[in-house]
């Protein structure tokens, strides 16, 4: 059984202080003792522009099939969050999370981002810290590629995401009419949060030159149907990390935790225990 818990931590730094939601997966303590505690892992789980619960359902599986724990917070100004007025670029959300990782006292971490997380990730790869031992980048923004633009998810309607998102975009279908007042305006927030922190582009044109001074192990795994990304972008943002490794996902969009759990978790497992 894995037990699930959330709270909110108070964290400083460089431009402030700001209260971070953070859910921690882990495996019972008694079924804890059972598995090799050798090979346990922990994972920092990083969610994209569609909020937490994108990567909610995939941080309690990993911790479920497998001996991890799994940390995931929320982007300050998603999930009805408050977003400081200092805090507005992935470079400084890296930052928070450099504290959050010193605040929780935990080593060898695997950083996992998907879309804007993984521009996060990255960011957080090029601070250096001693805390993380390797960084997985999971169909992710942030980068400039010419011919391979990002494409514009602001303004569209459920439908039209979900076929930029999805291989299968059918298995997703949802009835917006069908979201109470609460859920939509989280639905905003996120998509302000977003725009604020990623510009209309999802771009920075300065970070596919420093991504040259990543020195964590990196995988970048990329769904062969993002219509959001697509792979020509995923293998320039591989071959811009030195000795990084491009996986490739067949029949998965943009969000493999959610869309090919069971081919993404084996992929991300291997990747955090193979340098045992």
């Amino acid at each position: 059984m894995t037990s699930t818990t959330t709270r909110t931590l108070a964290l400083t730094v460089s431009g402030g202080t700001l209260d971070l939601t953070v859910t921690n997966d882990d495996q019972d303590q008694d079924q804890d003792q059972d598995q090799d505690q050798d090979r346990s892992r922990t994972f920092l789980m990083l969610h994209g522009g569609g909020g937490p619960q994108t990567v909610a359902p995939f941080a309690r599986r990993l911790a479920d099939e497998r001996p991890a724990r799994v940390i995931t917070p929320v982007h300050p100004g998603f999930g009805g969050t408050a977003r400081p007025d200092w805090l507005s670029d992935p470079a400084g959300i890296a930052e928070v999370y450099a504290a959050l990782l010193d605040a929780l006292d935990v080593h060898d971490v695997i950083v996992v981002g998907n879309s804007v997380g993984g521009w996060i990730a990255a960011e957080l790869a090029l601070l250096g810290s001693d805390r993380v031992s390797g960084v997985a980048i999971v169909n992710g923004v942030g980068i400039r590629v010419p011919g391979h633009p990002v494409a514009d998810t602001h303004g569209l309607t459920p439908v039209e995401l979900s076929r930029l998102s999805f291989h299968d975009p059918s298995k997703f279908r949802f009835d917006p009419s069908a979201l109470s007042d609460e859920q939509r305006a989280v639905a905003a927030g996120n998509s302000a949060a977003l725009r604020t922190y990623a510009g209309a582009d999802m771009g920075d044109p300065t970070l596919r030159e420093r991504l040259a001074k990543v020195a964590h192990p990196t995988v970048v795994l990329w769904g062969e149907s993002d219509r959001v990304v697509d792979t020509g972008y995923g293998r320039a943002f591989a071959q811009a990390v030195p000795g990084a490794q491009f996986v490739s996902l067949p029949g998965t969009g943009h969000m493999p935790q959610m869309e090919t759990p069971e081919q993404f978790l084996p992929v991300i497992w291997e990747f955090a225990t193979t340098r045992d």
